[in-house]
């Protein structure tokens, strides 16, 4: 009798909790039994296993082997698990050291030949297995995404027979201490192709410096899907931290990890058709959603009106909380989804609504009921609601006489007003708490006065007053005050039009 233990990791959420993989090997009838709810995918590792293991010229036990995952409440699914079950059926069978095997975390699936294959979520693995202070072996094609882990020592292997040889002492696998790669990402849009539209673009670079949610209204082919595609361009680069967990959503998504642009805030946008499920995330085994996907960067929907209604709504919860939490009915997955929202949307079903030309024929109750499609509640949460006209044909022809400033000039002044808000409270103006906009986001009388009448007269909720005194200090900050100006609230209050009562 004999049993050998080897430590793993499995996957819930953006999580890579501990797998214990404990192999008992006795005397008996031959047999290969897998526990530890275990779904199809890891049943099936068994005969991946016995292929791995005979054709990497070892023997396989011809004895009775017990296999548990622990814990057993956990679901276990994927190949992730093939390298440690291998591992242990050789240690416990006495073909390679069990000492050494306590150091080390395995993950990997193997193929009938023993080589290793690539698994998704290789980059949670990494920091968790740097966090409990343990060595990680996987396969070598996961390496370039767990080198983004500083800290975490891992040995990248092309096959079982070179971990065998590592763990037995017989030729060592290469090990080094991962630094993050940081390339510059080089983009081939500029707010400079856009001609005119001052105020627009002067609304995005307060959006961009907040994290300010914002939403465009304005006839077909104004430049409102060419303005939301330039937004990255001056948004600033992403934090170490926050990179990493963007790059983890993206390590466990189907869509994959792209190391060159991992510092790049993400820009996500589905197409109208999407359902609630690909938008918040879903599925059995639960995964991210557009939401998840564009955590620490901007969710772009375009042609806002045509989402349908339930999907939409599903969008107010995480614009508040910043999470979103998938329950089935074996299972829960939390997911985190700060994202900047970024919406766009023709003023009427034909959407020439105001056109000089007057081809809009559409009724007072044909443009309410397009608009009703956009509840209150969600509307409430958008803080710059903005106009898109038509710029001149001059304009269009010759550009502006001012010239067009670039998403370098822009991303400039973006920057350092935004590090204005972190060195004050550590965080974007958008992400303030109640007690902290009480704090930071101070007016005079006067201010506070033309706030009040501002909501008096529009039917402004609570909700919109803390979100223009947010709006305001981001205003204030980009043009360097200390306090917030009536100018500064002005403005802010300004972008509010399209969820005034009267």
């Amino acid at each position: 009798m004999s049993l050998a233990i080897v430590y793993s990791r499995g996957r819930s959420g953006i999580d890579a909790p501990l797998v214990t993989v404990e192999v008992h090997v006795t005397n008996g009838l031959p047999q290969l039994s897998i526990v530890g709810l275990p779904e199809t995918a890891v049943k099936e590792s068994k005969d991946r296993v016995r292929g791995a293991i005979i054709n990497s010229h070892f023997e396989f036990p011809i004895q009775r082997i017990t296999i548990n995952l622990a814990p057993a409440d956990l679901p276990k699914e994927g190949g992730r698990f093939d390298l440690a079950i291998a591992l242990g059926i050789l240690a416990a069978s006495d073909q390679i050291p069990k000492n050494q095997l306590d150091q080390y975390e395995c993950v990997g699936e193997l193929s009938l030949s023993g080589a290793l294959r690539p698994i998704a979520g290789a980059l949670p693995v990494a920091i968790h297995s740097r966090d409990a202070k343990r060595k990680l072996i996987l396969p070598n094609d996961n390496a370039t995404e767990a080198a983004l882990v500083k800290q975490a020592e891992f040995f990248p292997a092309n096959s079982l027979l070179e971990v065998c040889a590592h763990i037995s002492g017989q030729k060592s696998l290469t090990s080094f201490l991962a630094d993050p790669i940081k390339k510059e990402a080089i983009s081939d849009v500029d707010f400079s192709d856009v001609q005119g539209q001052f105020h627009v673009k002067r609304a995005f670079e307060i959006a961009a410096t907040g994290s300010h949610n914002l939403i465009m209204i304005g006839p077909p082919g104004t430049g409102k899907s060419m303005l939301a595609s330039r937004l990255p361009t001056i948004i600033p680069e992403l934090s170490e931290q926050q990179a990493q967990e963007t790059a983890a959503i993206a390590s466990i998504s189907d869509k994959g990890l792209n190391i060159n642009d991992w510092l790049k805030p993400p820009f996500r946008s589905p197409h109208h058709t999407a359902s609630a499920a690909a938008l918040v995330g879903g599925g059995s085994n639960p995964k991210p959603g557009e939401i998840s996907l564009a955590h620490n960067g901007t969710l772009f929907l375009d042609e806002l009106p045509e989402f349908d209604r339930k999907v939409l709504e599903v969008l107010r919860e995480p614009l508040e909380t910043g999470h979103i939490t998938i329950s089935r009915a074996t299972r829960q997955a939390d997911f985190p989804a700060k994202f900047q929202l970024i919406a766009a949307m023709n003023p009427c079903p034909c959407g020439y609504q105001g056109d000089p030309s007057g081809r809009c024929h559409c009724t007072l109750e044909q443009v309410a009921k397009y608009r009703a499609k956009i509840s209150g509640p969600l509307l409430d949460r958008i803080d710059m609601h903005l106009e898109v006209p038509r710029v001149s044909h001059e304009v269009l022809r010759k550009g502006s006489p001012e010239g067009e400033e670039t998403s370098a000039q822009i991303r400039a002044r973006v920057v350092a007003a935004q590090n204005l808000a972190i060195a004050r409270c550590g965080k974007v103006n958008a992400a303030l708490s109640a007690v902290e906009v009480k704090k930071y986001c101070s007016l005079s009388e006067q201010g506070h006065q033309i706030l009040e009448q501002a909501m008096d007269q529009f039917g402004l909720s609570h909700r919109a007053y803390h979100r223009i005194l947010k709006l305001a200090r981001t205003i204030a900050d980009l043009a360097h005050s200390e306090q917030i100006e009536i100018t500064h609230l002005s403005e802010a209050i300004a972008y509010r039009k399209l969820d005034r009562s009267k």
